[in-house]
């Protein structure tokens, strides 16, 4: 899953709108939106929307969660917690982003809104970067981290694996070169298990 699919997926999020028009129910391959009608609010998918909005053909209602005051909030106990907190929105990020990008004009405080996700995103960053270090240097295989987003796995997704390669490579080198050496010393005193011992670490 890359960057692209994430956002793909975050669009199919629904929102309100206030539509400027009036249309019956639209059937889409997703399901079914509407009826619109000029001044009443309707829930609709985030790209919808965000269509609609370029063309000037309706207002969109931002989420609960997309507020100064619950955002303020959820920094807040963000930065206090050693740990990952459960987010309003499992795509905060590409959500704020998408709206704020095209509906800015909609949404109040939206400059203050826009800082603040940056900095919940930070935090979670700083964390995770600090979790994966840790998980590296203690040689652990596998790690549990609760409440992490798409795009933040996504984040780490190009790095990790490919260190954890590279980890793995270099103790089974190491291990090698550990027994090859204990049984070179065996084998300089004639001892006939050394040379099984020998023989199957080569050949391993």
């Amino acid at each position: 899953m890359d960057p692209s699919v994430v956002e793909f997926l975050a669009e199919d999020q629904m929102v309100n709108i206030v539509p400027s028009f009036s249309c019956d129910r639209v059937f889409l391959i997703c399901g079914e939106v509407g009826p619109f009608r000029a001044g009443l609010p309707v829930k609709v998918p985030i790209w919808l929307a965000l269509n609609l909005r370029q063309r000037q053909k309706c207002r969109v209602l931002p989420p609960d969660w997309m507020n100064v005051e619950q955002l303020l909030q959820a920094k807040e106990e963000e930065s206090q917690s050693r740990f990952f907190n459960k987010m309003p929105s499992e795509h905060y990020m590409v959500e704020g982003r998408l709206l704020l990008g095209i509906a800015a004009e909609d949404i109040p405080q939206a400059d203050e809104i826009r800082t603040i996700l940056k900095d919940i995103w930070d935090i979670r960053m700083s964390k995770l970067r600090s979790s994966i270090d840790a998980f590296i240097k203690t040689g652990g295989t596998h790690a549990k981290l609760d409440h992490l987003t798409d795009m933040e796995i996504n984040s780490i997704r190009p790095l990790l694996p490919h260190a954890l390669d590279e980890m793995f490579s270099l103790q089974r080198v190491v291990r090698t070169h550990i027994f090859l050496y204990i049984s070179n010393i065996f084998l300089s005193r004639n001892n006939s298990s050394a040379l099984l011992l020998h023989y199957f670490i080569i050949s391993t």
